[in-house]
């Protein structure tokens, strides 16, 4: 191979994005975004109960959500 189908190639595979069909295929790179977009999906839809900001004095300020919010009203 030479450098010019080298660095086709290398584009190729970087501009390559999740697609539903990469969790039916067997290669490494489908295979990867198959698992990345499982992880991305899980942790976006589970979220955080308890969500805190550091502060800079190092001390945690809680982030109240909508209903956190509702109760207290």
């Amino acid at each position: 191979m030479n450098s010019k189908e080298s660095k086709k190639d290398s584009l190729d595979i970087a501009g390559r994005i999740y697609d539903v069909s990469d969790y039916k295929r067997k290669d490494t790179l489908s295979s990867g975004l198959a698992t990345t977009h499982e992880q991305v999906s899980d942790t976006y839809t589970e979220g955080e109960m308890q969500s805190v900001v550091d502060d800079v004095d190092g001390k945690n300020i809680e982030i109240k959500g909508e209903e956190a919010e509702e109760e207290s009203q």
